[in-house]
């Protein structure tokens, strides 16, 4: 009977896509509802949170990588939010450069701009322990294929991090190692937006996922 199924069904890949694009139609229809509300617009929103996650500040390059967006327009949402009080222009260190941080109120803006997927946070915690981690594994694999085919900003992720050294201990629900705190860690703690993140060198990146994705852990 299954072979009927398979005839009739269309590959998983595009039915798992079909799924995904609908969260995705969700998340923009939230992030532009809470935007809104905020007098900003969900990339204004996007770039508030950077920041609220980068102490020292951020350059305008290094918002427009990450945001995956132009120079230009980069420049146009951090001008707008200079403008309503929520970003300062803070000269960098080699007093050429400029450095993005939040006023106060930004930090009180960007606080709120983590609550706009509250509802999808609130959707996976119906999974159990060992499907979030199946899910968080896959998320990271997605995300590292589209980043490498240039479809998104490059993120930082454990999996191309120097730090990171997966499977290089024994058990199985902790067999990662992170070298910047030194420590021990399983696929449940891996990160998709990681601060004390740097970037390795593309070969080791390169033996870095074929060791990782060679293995499965147990998410117990």
């Amino acid at each position: 009977m299954s072979a009927i199924f398979d005839s009739i069904s269309e590959p998983i890949s595009r039915r798992v896509t079909t799924g995904l694009t609908k969260i995705g139609l969700v998340l923009r229809s939230r992030a532009w509802k809470g935007a809104g509300s905020a007098g900003i617009t969900p990339t204004q929103g996007n770039a508030l949170g950077m920041l609220r996650d980068a102490s020292d500040g951020m350059k305008l390059s290094a918002v427009a990588k990450m945001l995956g967006i132009s120079a230009p327009t980069a420049s146009d949402a951090m001008n707008a939010l200079v403008a309503k009080g929520l970003v300062i222009k803070k000269a960098g260190p080699d007093r050429r450069s400029i450095n993005l941080i939040l006023s106060p109120e930004g930090e009180t803006a960007a606080d709120r701009t983590r609550e706009w997927p509250d509802f999808l946070a609130d959707a996976v915690e119906t999974l159990d322990a060992d499907e979030q981690t199946t899910l968080l594994r896959a998320l990271v694999k997605v995300i590292r294929s589209l980043q490498a085919a240039g479809d998104v900003p490059v993120q930082r992720m454990c999996i191309s991090c120097r730090y990171f050294h997966p499977y290089v201990h024994e058990h199985g629900v902790n067999p990662h190692h992170c070298a910047f705190v030194d420590a021990a860690f399983g696929d449940r703690h891996l990160r998709l937006d990681c601060a004390e993140h740097l970037e390795a060198a593309p070969e080791v990146q390169a033996a870095t996922w074929q060791a990782f994705t060679s293995r499965t852990e147990s998410a117990t």
